[in-house]
């Protein structure tokens, strides 16, 4: 039975992906910012939360992880009007969330499996932002998420002689809500007109690629980052 942390677990990608690993017959703990019946409560934001979750889920697991999915981030927009006090705390807060606690999780994971002379997996969900930027309101996020990208293929690169895997997964857009709310709100047809596919990707798609690196990918993928957006950026 493989175990498996997962972060972000209660919704969108997260969600989907909880429930392809359990129905894969992965024993999978989830995070989310409030406690729920399959997840722990850790709020990133707080620089203390990485190492709680890490140990509380480690306790729910009987002291053994196997698989780290680090998915949890947010979205915030920070335009570079606002005032600098307000712009830097904008700046820090989403790379405390999507990047510090991300490396801090993989971190310990690597720690965990050296002290044990185990092999174990990471799979990063990045963004495709990491490769073809964002927003102007998003640097924040698009720096965020290519930090993690190259903090994959660091992991990969240094420790995979001991049987320590990495892994990315850049989506696109992707149908997290009601289609129509979702779409107007990030500019309807104009969005959909930069996606050859002609559609967003849909959380179960990704969901399916993060279970095969997890599970599934043979270790000569390590460092391989998965890009999941449609062909709206292709590298």
């Amino acid at each position: 039975m493989t175990n498996i942390l997962l972060t972000g677990s209660s919704r969108g990608i997260g969600a989907a992906t909880f429930a392809t690993l359990e129905a894969s017959g992965a024993t999978v703990i989830g995070q989310a910012t409030t406690a729920t019946a399959t997840a722990l409560a850790a709020d990133f934001a707080d620089p203390a939360a990485p190492r709680a979750l890490w140990d509380a889920a480690l306790d729910r697991l009987g002291g053994r992880i196997d698989v780290l999915i680090n998915n949890a981030g947010v979205f915030d927009a920070n335009p570079i009007a606002l005032d600098d006090a307000a712009w830097v705390t904008g700046w820090e807060r989403t790379m405390r969330i999507n990047l510090t606690a991300s490396a801090e999780l993989c971190r310990l994971a690597v720690l965990h499996w050296q002290a044990r002379a185990c092999a174990g997996r990471i799979v990063n969900i990045a963004s495709r932002a990491a490769y073809r930027g964002d927003s102007p309101q998003h640097w924040h996020y698009a720096a965020s998420k290519a930090g993690m990208v190259a903090m994959t293929k660091s992991i990969a690169r240094g420790y995979a002689a001991e049987g320590i895997l990495a892994f990315a997964v850049c989506p696109g857009f992707t149908m997290t809500g009601m289609a129509e709310d979702y779409l107007s709100s990030r500019g309807g047809d104009k969005l959909l007109a930069d996606i050859p596919l002609g559609r967003v990707a849909q959380p179960e798609e990704v969901a399916d690629i993060a279970r095969f690196l997890a599970l599934d990918a043979p270790p000569s993928m390590t460092g391989a980052v998965l890009d999941v957006n449609g062909a709206s950026y292709v590298r």
